[in-house]
């Protein structure tokens, strides 16, 4: 059958459709298999210190057993599965962990109470061996508008903790600075927060900075706002004789002029591009954003409409382009109004309401971002953590098995699937079906021998790549 298309007129259009398809990889290369930590605490700087880490573990595990000494509780304030038949005595409960502890992880997950036991214990461990993953040493609204001798002060003092922090292996595996906005009135006093800071800890490290370090940038309205911050990288990098790039940024999505702009288009790419490769994440203001669509104090919170309209647009904007999305925080904190240790009964019970009723806002408000692709939120107080982490592991617990089937039959299938050029079909949605569980991983909810039931071996799990795993089982 001789075909209506002559190969040289056909190959002449799709070379020139090749040049279009490459450029939207290149602005939409798919989701990163970075590590992305399950959110980030904001610290006033002034209160830094190079053990801030170990302080905040310290808090939030007593805090967990303070409140929920057992599973048991935990489990009814948040509504597991299963809940309602736990038991209520002493006795009884010791019995049933005493039996789920000598279950294997097979006999485990055919028992009701698998779910909660497993959260629990696994919320527990995290805050004992990691409860920090990201903190954020706070210039903003955590420290405030202070005196200009006294925010170089600290800026100083900070510095110095971040370099003992290094030299002692204390710091979180993801750590930052969030300096002043650079609105007109306050451009000034951010950019010499950055430089001092910046400065003083190259010299105490001598030209080196923390692993995975960011400078935050707040209240971002206009790309001119990121350009101003990548230029001043440039020159700090060449003064202290940084790589070019080494510098990197997240931007705060905190005003509706973020989400739309003067000319009613959506400016959260030009922004990214604005960046020129150093903006890798944009973190949700609630509180700020909130306010800028003049919700009143008493309705500021995570759930309201608003926010969820802002995170879609968010979300459309940035798709696909690998910057890394985070939610807000709760401003609820899980603390008792009372403190010492001779409280009455009513007293006691008066705080185990007050904290009970806090986590179980904070979990909601935390799987509400789970469930919208939100895999990253802000804490701000070490109270909070036991519920981000509960959260957390909630949701990738219970889609695990469903997860782990979708991402088995995905391989099988794209292993057969066209290779053209050096880019695989399938690939970036793989990569995104393969992200779930390197979070999943990242964050302690599931382990690399929990993951073998993707079908995957451990060497591909931990290459973090779906196209490395493709091109592999092509080979064999």
């Amino acid at each position: 059958m001789e075909l209506s298309i002559p190969q040289q007129e056909q190959d002449a259009i799709l070379n020139e459709l090749k040049v279009s398809n490459l450029a939207f990889q290149k602005t939409y290369p798919g989701d990163k298999p970075d590590r992305q930590p399950v959110h980030t605490v904001y610290g006033g700087a002034n209160l830094f210190s190079h053990d801030t880490a170990e302080k905040m573990s310290k808090v939030a595990v007593k805090n967990l057993i303070t409140y929920s000494p057992d599973f048991t509780v935990l489990a009814r304030i948040l509504g597991h599965t299963g809940h309602q038949h736990l038991p209520s005595s002493q006795k009884d409960i010791a019995s049933i962990i005493a039996m789920l502890d000598g279950m294997t992880e097979a006999e485990r997950k055919k028992h009701y109470a698998w779910l909660s036991y497993s959260v629990y214990n696994k919320v527990l461990r995290k805050l004992k061996t990691e409860a920090i993953e990201d903190f954020r040493i706070d210039f903003e609204d955590g420290f405030g508008n202070r005196p200009d001798n006294e925010e170089d002060n600290t800026a100083v003092q900070a510095a110095g903790e971040v370099a003992l922090g290094m030299k002692n292996n204390s710091l979180p595996p993801f750590i930052g600075i969030r300096i002043k906005p650079f609105t007109e009135d306050l451009k000034y006093r951010g950019v010499r927060t950055l430089d001092i800071f910046l400065t003083t800890l190259l010299e105490k490290t001598k030209g080196k900075l923390p692993d995975n370090f960011v400078v935050m940038l707040p209240k971002v309205t206009i790309p001119e706002q990121i350009e101003a911050l990548v230029k001043l990288f440039e020159i700090i990098e060449k003064k202290n004789q940084l790589s070019a790039g080494t510098l990197k940024m997240e931007m705060m999505v905190e005003a509706t002029q973020a989400v739309m702009d003067a000319e009613g288009k959506n400016p959260l790419l030009k922004f990214i591009h604005a960046g020129k490769g150093r903006c890798i994440a944009a973190h949700f203001g609630t509180y700020d954003y909130t306010a800028s669509c003049n919700i009143t104090a008493k309705y500021q919170t995570m759930g309201h409409p608003v926010c969820d309209f802002a995170h879609h647009m968010t979300r459309v904007a940035l798709g696909g382009t690998g910057i890394m999305l985070s939610d807000g925080a709760t401003n609820v904190m899980p603390v008792g109004p009372h403190r010492g240790d001779n409280l009455t009964p009513e007293q006691e019970k008066e705080n185990r309401d007050v904290v009970h009723n806090a986590w179980k806002m904070a979990y909601e408000h935390t799987m509400h971002s789970l469930i919208n692709g939100f895999y990253q939120g802000w804490d701000l107080n070490p109270a909070q953590l036991p519920m981000r982490y509960a959260a957390t592991y909630t949701f990738f617990l219970e889609s695990y098995e469903d997860a782990a089937a979708r991402l088995k039959n995905f391989v099988e299938r794209s292993a057969q699937a066209t290779l053209s050029g050096d880019i695989f079909d399938d690939a970036a949605t793989g990569q995104g079906l393969l992200n779930y569980f390197l979070k999943a991983l990242n964050c302690g909810a599931i382990s690399e021998e929990e993951a073998l039931a993707t079908g995957l071996t451990l060497e591909e799990i931990r290459s973090r790549s779906f196209y490395t795993i493709l091109k592999g089982r092509r080979k064999k």
